[in-house]
């Protein structure tokens, strides 16, 4: 399986929202990119954009099911809240069309209660100190004082919601680039 056969059925099958999950530094934001480019006019949501600072990632899980995808399963337009992590407080709403194709890629995108609004989910699974050199050479001094923190949010999160379980893929990189191992078959 490569990305463009994904991007390929993804059109074909007249999808609208894929969720892309996986622990911090995993190469979720690098997969969601290179869908957005494989998978016209598609929109990503960042859930780093999202969460209502480090401690939010629970309350970003519930408010993207609530208030963006359940709507939009509806075919009503969907919506989310941004976070202003520079003022420390909450953003602006952005609205969604039901039409618009949306990856929504982040910790906490992929569980049960979520997999069932959207098409696809899709697990992005990395071995801990590749995930924790990428995110700090991503980050570096904002994230360092916070990777615990922020840790142990993802552990619980795990624990509760089990996310690799519901994927339908989990993408694995490898030297050869991603390995793509079907856990469920494509819904339509």
């Amino acid at each position: 399986m490569r990305l463009d056969d994904v991007a390929h059925e993804l059109s074909e099958t007249g999808a609208r929202t894929v969720l892309i999950d996986g622990r911090s530094g995993s190469g979720k934001s690098t997969l969601a990119k290179r869908l957005r480019h494989l998978w016209d006019d598609s929109q990503i949501l960042r859930l780093d954009d999202v969460y209502p600072g480090w401690d939010g990632l629970a309350w970003a899980v519930d408010h993207v099911r609530t208030e963006l995808l359940a709507p939009r399963r509806k075919g009503c337009p969907g919506r989310w809240r941004s976070w202003s992590w520079v003022r420390d407080a909450p953003g602006r709403w952005h609205t969604v069309d039901p039409t618009q194709r949306l990856i929504v890629e982040g910790v906490g995108a992929l569980n049960a209660p979520s997999r069932a609004l959207a098409d696809l989910g899709i697990w992005v699974d990395t071995p801990d100190a590749e995930r924790k050199r990428r995110a700090l050479l991503r980050d570096g001094d904002t994230y360092r004082p916070h990777w615990d923190r922020w840790a142990a949010q993802e552990d619980d999160y795990l624990v509760r919601h089990d996310p690799r379980s519901v994927a339908d893929w989990v993408v694995t990189e490898t030297v050869d680039g991603l390995r793509w191992t079907a856990k469920t078959p494509v819904r339509e």
